[in-house]
């Protein structure tokens, strides 16, 4: 009777990650196993890593992740083409755009995104920081927290 009372499975929140550069797919989902680990109460991701932007659009539809994590600048297709076509395809998870791309595209990205009704979480120069990527989650790992669209967001869009 006196059994230590078990836990709640952590949660698992399924990602999808979308970048032509493969150290920078492998760098985030390191990331994302170290941040998941550091959780209280530890939390899983279920990475799917991915460098063609076509063939993660098809996975998107046959298996919605719960967050996007997408580089805008890929070859063939776009991260804005492929915004465009997950959200027709009515993709409600959440998005972060990645890009080395100077902070006014890393805008703009974020407010087409926006304006195609996704859920953007930011729009982040790359590589992101450890730090910005947890702050970031913050509202997935704390799901009953009374967090808001966009009160996590690191990039604020002016004149909102």
């Amino acid at each position: 009777m006196d059994e230590p009372a078990k836990q709640a499975p952590a949660p698992r929140i399924r990602v999808l990650l979308l970048d032509d550069d493969h150290f920078m797919l492998e760098l985030l989902s390191d990331m994302l196993a170290d941040i998941g680990a550091a959780a209280s109460p530890p939390a899983g991701f279920e990475v799917r890593a991915e460098s063609d932007a076509r063939r993660a659009l098809a996975s998107l539809a046959l298996d919605a992740p719960d967050l996007l994590i997408c580089d805008l600048s890929m070859p063939d297709m776009d991260g804005i083409e492929f915004m465009q076509a997950a959200a027709a395809g009515g993709f409600g998870g959440g998005v972060m755009l990645l890009s080395g791309m100077d902070s006014g595209v890393r805008k703009a990205a974020e407010r087409l995104a926006k304006a195609h009704g996704l859920n953007v979480l930011g729009a982040f120069k790359k590589p992101i920081s450890a730090q910005e990527l947890q702050a970031a989650l913050a509202a997935l790992l704390v799901p009953d927290s009374p967090a808001q669209e966009n009160s996590y967001n690191l990039s604020p869009v002016s004149g909102k």
